[in-house]
């Protein structure tokens, strides 16, 4: 049962810190260009 557990703590903490949101305001249409990575690619939220 531990066991279990453990490695569903685990997952959900990866799923976490590759979802997490981050700042760059979104247009009407409810994207943004990707200035930060230096690609200026467009994508939504």
């Amino acid at each position: 049962m531990f066991r279990v557990l453990f490695v569903l703590l685990f997952f959900v903490l990866v799923c976490i810190g590759n979802v997490s949101a981050h700042s760059g305001g979104t247009d009407s249409s409810g994207g943004h260009h990707n200035w930060a990575d230096g690609s200026g690619s467009y994508h939504y939220h």
